[in-house]
Protein backbone atom coordinates (compact mmCIF):
# COMPACT_ATOMS: atom_id res chain seq x y z
CA UNK A 1 0.00 0.00 0.00
CA UNK A 2 1.55 3.36 -1.27
CA UNK A 3 0.73 6.36 1.22
CA UNK A 4 1.82 9.90 -0.86
CA UNK A 5 2.03 13.01 1.48
CA UNK A 6 -0.13 15.78 -0.79
CA UNK A 7 0.75 18.58 1.37
CA UNK A 8 2.41 18.32 5.02
CA UNK A 9 2.45 22.19 5.75
CA UNK A 10 1.02 24.35 9.14
CA UNK A 11 0.60 27.22 6.06
CA UNK A 12 0.79 27.82 2.54
CA UNK A 13 3.46 28.87 -0.06
CA UNK A 14 4.73 27.90 -3.48
CA UNK A 15 5.60 24.01 -3.12
CA UNK A 16 3.82 24.16 0.23
CA UNK A 17 0.21 22.60 0.89
CA UNK A 18 -1.46 21.80 4.07
CA UNK A 19 -2.39 18.81 5.89
CA UNK A 20 -3.33 15.91 3.31
CA UNK A 21 -2.27 12.03 2.69
CA UNK A 22 -3.45 9.81 -0.28
CA UNK A 23 -3.73 6.38 0.84
CA UNK A 24 -3.79 3.89 -1.97
CA UNK A 25 -5.94 5.25 -4.28
CA UNK A 26 -9.44 5.62 -2.54
CA UNK A 27 -8.79 7.13 1.16
CA UNK A 28 -7.80 11.09 1.98
CA UNK A 29 -6.67 11.72 5.68
CA UNK A 30 -7.34 14.88 6.05
CA UNK A 31 -8.12 17.41 3.00
CA UNK A 32 -6.24 20.73 3.25
CA UNK A 33 -4.78 22.41 0.57
CA UNK A 34 -2.35 19.23 -0.70
CA UNK A 35 -5.86 18.06 -2.05
CA UNK A 36 -4.93 20.23 -5.34
CA UNK A 37 -2.06 18.08 -5.65
CA UNK A 38 -4.61 15.24 -7.54
CA UNK A 39 -5.60 15.38 -11.07
CA UNK A 40 -9.37 15.38 -11.44
CA UNK A 41 -8.90 11.82 -12.14
CA UNK A 42 -7.29 10.86 -9.42
CA UNK A 43 -10.25 12.97 -6.95
CA UNK A 44 -13.15 10.94 -8.52
CA UNK A 45 -11.22 7.63 -7.09
CA UNK A 46 -11.36 8.78 -3.78
CA UNK A 47 -14.33 7.52 -1.32
CA UNK A 48 -13.24 7.52 1.78
CA UNK A 49 -12.03 11.26 3.61
CA UNK A 50 -10.83 10.12 7.01
CA UNK A 51 -10.62 13.74 9.14
CA UNK A 52 -8.51 14.28 12.23
CA UNK A 53 -10.02 17.27 13.27
CA UNK A 54 -12.11 20.54 12.44
CA UNK A 55 -8.96 23.27 11.67
CA UNK A 56 -9.32 24.46 8.07
CA UNK A 57 -5.40 23.52 7.37
CA UNK A 58 -7.16 20.24 7.56
CA UNK A 59 -10.42 20.42 5.96
CA UNK A 60 -9.95 23.27 3.42
CA UNK A 61 -9.87 21.50 0.33
CA UNK A 62 -13.20 18.88 1.18
CA UNK A 63 -16.04 21.62 -0.50
CA UNK A 64 -13.44 22.39 -3.32
CA UNK A 65 -12.42 18.88 -4.09
CA UNK A 66 -17.00 18.00 -3.90
CA UNK A 67 -17.38 20.75 -6.62
CA UNK A 68 -14.60 19.46 -9.01
CA UNK A 69 -15.66 15.53 -9.41
CA UNK A 70 -19.18 15.65 -8.02
CA UNK A 71 -20.82 15.44 -11.55
CA UNK A 72 -18.80 12.28 -12.35
CA UNK A 73 -19.13 10.45 -8.90
CA UNK A 74 -21.29 7.25 -9.08
CA UNK A 75 -21.90 7.28 -5.39
CA UNK A 76 -21.75 10.04 -2.60
CA UNK A 77 -18.25 10.89 -0.93
CA UNK A 78 -18.12 9.45 2.76
CA UNK A 79 -16.49 11.91 5.08
CA UNK A 80 -15.61 9.86 8.90
CA UNK A 81 -14.72 12.15 11.80
CA UNK A 82 -15.56 12.60 15.68
CA UNK A 83 -19.13 13.81 15.99
CA UNK A 84 -18.06 17.29 16.91
CA UNK A 85 -15.76 17.39 13.75
CA UNK A 86 -18.80 16.49 11.27
CA UNK A 87 -20.76 19.37 13.08
CA UNK A 88 -18.27 21.77 12.35
CA UNK A 89 -18.81 20.66 8.89
CA UNK A 90 -22.74 21.34 8.96
CA UNK A 91 -22.42 24.34 10.73
CA UNK A 92 -19.32 26.33 9.43
CA UNK A 93 -18.75 25.08 6.10
CA UNK A 94 -21.81 22.76 4.21
CA UNK A 95 -24.34 26.01 5.45
CA UNK A 96 -25.74 27.53 2.11
CA UNK A 97 -23.24 30.12 3.36
CA UNK A 98 -19.86 29.45 3.29
CA UNK A 99 -20.60 26.63 0.87
CA UNK A 100 -23.58 24.55 -0.42
CA UNK A 101 -24.98 22.16 1.39
CA UNK A 102 -23.71 19.30 -0.83
CA UNK A 103 -25.01 16.81 2.04
CA UNK A 104 -28.36 17.40 0.37
CA UNK A 105 -27.47 18.45 -3.01
CA UNK A 106 -28.16 17.77 -5.36
CA UNK A 107 -31.41 16.00 -3.60
CA UNK A 108 -31.40 14.67 0.17
CA UNK A 109 -31.69 10.76 -1.19
CA UNK A 110 -28.47 11.29 -3.56
CA UNK A 111 -26.39 13.82 -2.28
CA UNK A 112 -22.74 14.85 -2.99
CA UNK A 113 -21.12 13.47 0.60
CA UNK A 114 -22.35 11.49 3.41
CA UNK A 115 -21.15 12.28 7.19
CA UNK A 116 -19.99 8.96 9.12
CA UNK A 117 -19.18 9.79 13.28
CA UNK A 118 -16.65 7.54 14.43
CA UNK A 119 -15.25 7.40 18.23
CA UNK A 120 -11.93 7.12 19.17
CA UNK A 121 -10.64 3.61 19.25
CA UNK A 122 -12.94 2.19 16.59
CA UNK A 123 -11.02 0.44 13.67
CA UNK A 124 -12.22 0.75 10.23
CA UNK A 125 -11.93 -0.93 6.78
CA UNK A 126 -11.72 1.17 3.44
CA UNK A 127 -11.08 -1.03 0.76
CA UNK A 128 -7.79 -3.23 2.09
CA UNK A 129 -6.84 -0.53 4.94
CA UNK A 130 -7.65 -1.12 8.72
CA UNK A 131 -7.88 2.50 9.62
CA UNK A 132 -7.31 2.76 14.04
CA UNK A 133 -8.69 5.71 15.59
CA UNK A 134 -6.31 7.07 18.23
CA UNK A 135 -6.36 9.47 20.88
CA UNK A 136 -5.02 13.33 20.41
CA UNK A 137 -5.35 16.12 22.55
CA UNK A 138 -5.63 19.46 20.65
CA UNK A 139 -7.54 22.85 20.90
CA UNK A 140 -10.69 20.85 19.35
CA UNK A 141 -11.58 17.36 19.61
CA UNK A 142 -9.32 15.76 17.45
CA UNK A 143 -7.95 12.30 16.75
CA UNK A 144 -4.81 10.51 14.86
CA UNK A 145 -4.60 7.32 13.01
CA UNK A 146 -3.07 4.14 12.31
CA UNK A 147 -3.40 2.90 8.80
CA UNK A 148 -2.34 -0.62 8.90
CA UNK A 149 -2.96 -3.75 5.51
CA UNK A 150 -1.17 -6.53 7.21
CA UNK A 151 2.54 -5.57 7.03
CA UNK A 152 2.60 -2.52 9.72
CA UNK A 153 1.68 0.46 10.75
CA UNK A 154 1.64 4.16 9.07
CA UNK A 155 0.90 6.35 12.43
CA UNK A 156 -0.33 9.82 12.51
CA UNK A 157 -0.66 12.18 15.04
CA UNK A 158 -2.95 14.89 13.91
CA UNK A 159 -2.60 17.99 15.40
CA UNK A 160 -1.63 17.12 19.13
CA UNK A 161 -0.02 18.43 22.26
CA UNK A 162 0.48 14.94 23.04
CA UNK A 163 -1.79 12.17 24.75
CA UNK A 164 -0.87 9.14 27.42
CA UNK A 165 -3.41 6.66 25.73
CA UNK A 166 -1.56 7.38 22.22
CA UNK A 167 1.68 6.47 23.10
CA UNK A 168 0.54 3.38 25.33
CA UNK A 169 -1.43 2.28 22.03
CA UNK A 170 1.79 2.87 20.19
CA UNK A 171 3.65 0.64 22.12
CA UNK A 172 1.29 -2.30 21.34
CA UNK A 173 1.12 -1.08 17.42
CA UNK A 174 3.46 -2.84 14.60
CA UNK A 175 4.61 0.81 13.80
CA UNK A 176 6.64 1.24 10.77
CA UNK A 177 6.45 4.87 10.66
CA UNK A 178 5.71 7.27 12.90
CA UNK A 179 4.22 11.11 11.74
CA UNK A 180 4.35 13.55 14.18
CA UNK A 181 3.86 17.29 14.23
CA UNK A 182 5.91 19.90 15.19
CA UNK A 183 4.01 22.91 14.63
CA UNK A 184 5.99 25.97 16.45
CA UNK A 185 9.50 26.80 17.28
CA UNK A 186 11.09 27.66 20.82
CA UNK A 187 10.52 31.53 20.66
CA UNK A 188 6.93 30.65 20.38
CA UNK A 189 6.71 27.84 23.02
CA UNK A 190 3.88 29.46 25.10
CA UNK A 191 1.80 29.44 22.19
CA UNK A 192 2.14 25.87 21.14
CA UNK A 193 1.17 25.38 24.66
CA UNK A 194 -1.68 27.36 24.21
CA UNK A 195 -2.82 26.19 21.29
CA UNK A 196 -2.13 22.52 22.19
CA UNK A 197 0.63 22.10 19.25
CA UNK A 198 4.32 20.76 20.25
CA UNK A 199 7.50 22.90 20.02
CA UNK A 200 10.98 21.21 20.40
CA UNK A 201 11.43 20.74 23.81
CA UNK A 202 7.69 19.36 23.60
CA UNK A 203 8.32 16.71 20.69
CA UNK A 204 11.35 15.17 22.97
CA UNK A 205 9.23 15.19 26.26
CA UNK A 206 6.62 12.91 23.78
CA UNK A 207 9.09 10.78 22.40
CA UNK A 208 10.54 9.53 25.80
CA UNK A 209 7.39 8.27 25.70
CA UNK A 210 8.34 5.50 23.47
CA UNK A 211 10.86 4.29 26.51
CA UNK A 212 13.79 2.27 24.29
CA UNK A 213 14.71 3.07 21.18
CA UNK A 214 12.24 2.32 18.06
CA UNK A 215 12.68 0.52 15.20
CA UNK A 216 10.81 2.51 13.08
CA UNK A 217 11.23 5.92 11.31
CA UNK A 218 9.86 9.07 12.47
CA UNK A 219 8.86 12.08 10.68
CA UNK A 220 8.23 15.63 11.30
CA UNK A 221 5.47 17.27 10.03
CA UNK A 222 2.92 20.40 10.57
CA UNK A 223 5.88 23.32 10.71
CA UNK A 224 5.49 26.53 8.79
CA UNK A 225 7.59 27.26 5.80
CA UNK A 226 9.17 30.17 7.66
CA UNK A 227 10.17 27.97 10.66
CA UNK A 228 10.67 24.88 9.25
CA UNK A 229 14.73 25.77 8.85
CA UNK A 230 14.79 27.27 12.64
CA UNK A 231 13.12 24.26 13.84
CA UNK A 232 15.22 21.61 12.19
CA UNK A 233 18.16 23.52 13.76
CA UNK A 234 16.68 23.42 17.19
CA UNK A 235 16.05 20.17 17.18
CA UNK A 236 19.69 20.03 16.07
CA UNK A 237 20.94 22.21 19.37
CA UNK A 238 19.12 20.54 21.42
CA UNK A 239 20.50 17.20 20.45
CA UNK A 240 24.48 18.19 20.87
CA UNK A 241 23.67 19.88 24.36
CA UNK A 242 22.69 16.77 25.82
CA UNK A 243 23.83 12.58 25.41
CA UNK A 244 20.53 11.73 23.54
CA UNK A 245 18.18 13.83 25.37
CA UNK A 246 15.39 11.38 24.27
CA UNK A 247 17.87 8.10 25.53
CA UNK A 248 18.45 7.06 22.07
CA UNK A 249 19.86 9.01 19.58
CA UNK A 250 17.39 11.21 17.90
CA UNK A 251 16.98 10.52 13.97
CA UNK A 252 14.48 12.42 12.60
CA UNK A 253 13.19 12.62 9.15
CA UNK A 254 11.48 15.84 7.42
CA UNK A 255 8.70 15.48 5.34
CA UNK A 256 7.57 17.45 2.29
CA UNK A 257 4.89 17.08 -0.58
CA UNK A 258 5.37 14.13 -2.65
CA UNK A 259 7.37 12.03 -0.38
CA UNK A 260 5.27 8.06 -0.84
CA UNK A 261 5.66 5.78 2.01
CA UNK A 262 5.28 2.07 1.06
CA UNK A 263 3.59 -0.31 3.74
Amino acid sequence: MKIRVLGCSGAIARGCHTTSFLIGESVLIDAGTGVGELTLEEMVRVNDVFLTHSHLDHIAALPLMLDSVSKWRQSPLRVRALPQTLEALRQHVFNDVIWPDFTRLPNPAQPFVTLHPFECGDVLASGSCQIEVLPAEHAVPAVGFSVDVGRGAWVFTGDTCGHPAFWARIRQLPVKALVIETAFGEAEHDLAVRSRHLSPTSLIEQLRHLGAQPGFSIHITHTKPSETADIAAQLQALEQQAEHPVGWPLTLQWLASGDEFEI
